[in-house]
């Protein structure tokens, strides 16, 4: 039973409580740009650097992947609904789709074991086409990706928030996207001989898809930093401790604009060092409309009007970094 829009309470009909376009708001389809940015960040990775592409572990990889994604922000999306102690506004009455749509509470929970049981499924084919790594690092990313939205101190409601989705989304995603393409490469491989399990690493390979993977680290981070800067107020009220309400205000846009310096920093580095290719130099001309945005956002941070600045900064940037890659690639396998 759940609210109506005139306060009263009833049964919604399994027809009505869960549309496609309740559906699609529930998880909020719009925000999976980012996931699968940073996956084809790392096939392209792999196509310019070992000129490889596994049809196979691709679409597995993809399919478990957009799942989970759409798991985490259902989950977020249910806690937020169940924990909000703030209930009116614009984070709760028109951005949760479970009280916007009057979603059922048990159609809202079948949604996330359905697509969580279609994620998991994906990733264990995924680990019987490669190796134990991937099934690690699959595990791990899935317990974090849960324990981000979910459990006693749910890490988005922490400081840790930035960190956590920065390196898994921005680094683990790249990096596991990379790798399914390279198996016979044994750039991370773990081994079991006589009850000793050994890890084997290419370190050199390891760095240079994190040197590349920096884009993605920050952008994303910058997504929850934005995020959770247009949302101050409305965290505290609701005991979301978020690393902008431990820093302050100004301190956190500082940091928003110092994220992105790290960013094209690191895009220089790979280039002098050989990691990008000189089509690279392309993605510098995103400092124009980032910069912009940057702008725009420290002078007014609204979540209904600023906030998909972080957005269109992660997009914008980690597109040029694919398209300059997809060329090098394409130039490569010319000559």
């Amino acid at each position: 039973m759940i609210a109506n829009q005139s306060g009263s309470y009833g049964i919604i009909p399994w027809h009505e409580s869960m549309k496609i376009r309740s559906f699609l708001k529930y998880v909020e389809i719009q925000t999976k740009l980012a996931s699968m940015i940073s996956f084809a960040l790392g096939t392209v990775l792999a196509l310019y650097r070992y000129q490889k592409f596994d049809v196979e572990n691709f679409l597995l990889m993809f399919i478990s992947l957009l799942s989970f994604d759409m798991t985490t922000t259902a989950i977020n999306n249910y806690m937020d609904f169940k924990n909000a102690k703030k209930r009116t506004g614009y984070g709760y009455e028109k951005h949760n789709a479970i009280v916007r749509d009057n979603i059922r509470e048990s159609t809202a929970v079948i949604v996330i074991v359905v697509l969580f049981a279609i994620a998991v499924l994906a990733g264990f084919m995924l680990f019987l086409n490669t190796n134990a790594i991937v099934l690690i690092i699959g595990v791990i990313s899935f317990m974090v990706g849960v324990l981000y939205s979910a459990g006693p101190v749910p890490i988005s409601r922490t400081p840790f928030g930035e960190i956590f989705s920065g390196i898994f989304m921005g680094f683990l995603i790249p990096f596991l996207s990379a790798v399914i393409h390279v198996m016979d490469r044994n750039i991370l491989v773990l081994s079991l001989d006589n009850s000793v399990f050994t890890l084997q690493m290419n370190v050199a390979e390891v760095l240079s898809v994190f040197i590349c993977s920096v884009p993605a680290v920050t952008g994303i981070a910058n997504i929850m930093l934005a995020n959770n800067i247009c949302d101050m107020e409305e965290e505290l009220e609701n005991s979301r401790y978020t690393l902008p309400l431990y820093i302050g205000k100004q301190k956190a846009i500082f940091l928003f604009k110092m994220l992105y310096c790290v960013a094209y920093l690191s895009v220089a580095t790979a280039i002098l060092i050989g990691i990008v290719p000189i089509t690279g130099l392309l993605f510098f001309i995103t400092l124009i409309p980032v910069t912009k945005n940057c702008r725009a956002f420290e002078q007014k941070q609204l979540k209904a009007e600023t906030f998909a600045l972080s957005v269109s900064n992660f997009t914008i940037m980690n597109t040029a970094l694919i398209l300059a890659l997809l060329l090098g690639a394409g130039i490569q396998m010319l000559y």
